[in-house]
């Protein structure tokens, strides 16, 4: 099954490139901030520079592994699932499940070599312009050198393949078996996350205004909140759509098709609500820290520039890696709908009309995203605002609202549009033709 693995990614490398796209950035960003460990361990790095290092990629490297996972699972579960019949053809000529659960995780191991050597170099500069970007603040002493060592290789391979294995394993163990243990768990874990992040968010109020800790608790139950919706996304999504009524063609096939594949949508909002919640929760609770600062006339001492700069990167990569699962999970699901779009322009639909529900689509879920993450985001930069500011709703909240709806909309809504139109190219009698 090795052997197949490693054939088929040769012969059909097309339907690895999300893959790997998504394992080269996770292993180029998991080296970059873990290479901070081995600048940190350099002879002659002074305590404080020792300290920022390392708290920045202990933090950031954990979000970062993480991203990882969820990059390269949301990847390879739609590669799977596109490939289940395949799989099913392969079961009925004898193989077990155990042999395909091999094949497919070799396939995720070989692409993720492939995607972490590719890594390497990008990490490398990454990391030098991490050490630059400190030093910049004053958060490093300038004579420190940036260090590219056995961590940094080590913690990007490591966890590149790690991740890579798990999300193939989990994947096809939810095509050869079902999925009906994961639904079963998934309640239980998303109430835990919801609950545990109501606790973490209304403990902002144990805290004083000027706690370094304050903005730590709510930031944590802003983003259990997001997990514990991002968990229930299928039945968010159901809810929302017994609800909706859209008029028109266009509005009633959206609504049917995103009932049909909510299942297969959820990865998407998933990605949706922790993209809109973590974004909006951070930057905002950031913003109104720092006009406090600068209101009250004090210093930013090197801890609050660390937790600033640390904010903002990890906003960064939750950015880029929101970005880069949507595009890639959008990118398949659409192209491989070019036998649905098909069989309806075939029935009279015209290409203006498919676009029309795909983009109806695209906006349903942006607009179910966003409601359920703001109201993640909301949980959190409450009570700190009212802790920092003494005010409810802080005024920074709606031009950084405004800034992650435009992202979101854009990487959900222009993917899909951009895919359909590309997959409307091939003629309707061909792609019905084709294999679905």
């Amino acid at each position: 099954m090795l052997v197949l693995a490693l054939r088929s990614v040769r012969q059909r490398p097309g339907r690895f490139l999300a893959t790997l796209l998504s394992a080269f950035l996770g292993a180029a960003i998991v080296m970059a901030f873990n290479s901070m460990h081995d600048t940190a361990g350099a002879p002659g790095v002074d305590p404080v520079s020792s300290e920022t290092l390392r708290t920045a990629a202990g933090v950031v490297g954990g979000y970062g592994t993480l991203l990882v996972f969820f990059a390269v699972a949301s990847a390879l579960t739609v590669n799977v699932r596109q490939r289940a019949a395949e799989l099913e053809l392969l079961r009925c000529s004898g193989a077990t499940p155990g042999q395909l659960k091999r094949m497919v995780v070799g396939e995720a191991v070989a692409v993720a070599l492939v995607g972490t050597a590719a890594a390497v170099l990008p990490g490398v500069l990454g990391g030098r312009l991490l050490v630059e970007l400190f030093q910049d603040t004053g958060q490093v002493a300038g004579s420190v050198d940036h260090s590219f060592g056995a961590v940094a290789l080590s913690s990007g391979v490591g966890v590149t393949l790690v991740a890579s294995a798990g999300a193939a394993l989990l994947a096809v163990r939810r095509v050869t078996r079902g999925r009906r243990r994961t639904v079963r768990r998934r309640p239980v874990f998303a109430w835990a996350a919801l609950a545990a992040g109501a606790v973490a968010a209304s403990s902002t109020f144990a805290f004083s205004a000027t706690d370094e800790m304050l903005m730590a608790f709510p930031a944590q139950g802003a983003i259990l909140l997001s997990v514990g919706f991002a968990l229930m996304a299928p039945r968010l999504l159901t809810g929302v759509l017994g609800r909706l009524a859209l008029g028109g063609a266009s509005g009633w096939l959206a609504v049917r098709n995103l009932r049909r594949r909510a299942g297969e949508l959820s990865g998407i909002l998933m990605a949706l609500i922790l993209f809109t919640a973590v974004s909006t929760a951070t930057l905002t609770m950031q913003a109104v820290e720092s006009d406090e600062v600068a209101a009250s006339g004090t210093v930013k001492s090197v801890d609050a520039k660390n937790l600033e700069t640390l904010n903002y990167t990890v906003v960064g990569i939750i950015v880029v890696f929101v970005c880069v699962m949507l595009v890639n999970s959008l990118y398949a699901a659409t192209t491989y709908r070019g036998r649905e779009f098909g069989q309806q322009r075939l029935a009279g639909a015209t290409p203006g009309q498919v676009l029309g529900v795909v983009g109806v689509e695209g906006l349903v879920l942006t607009v179910v995203g966003l409601l359920f993450g703001t109201a993640a985001a909301l949980a959190g930069i409450v009570p700190f605002t009212v802790v920092r500011s003494d005010a409810v709703l802080p005024g920074q909240l709606v031009g950084v609202w405004v800034a992650v709806a435009a992202v979101g909309a854009a990487a959900t809504v222009g993917t899909s549009l951009f895919t359909a139109r590309r997959v409307l190219r091939t003629p309707a009698v061909r792609a019905v033709g084709a294999t679905a």
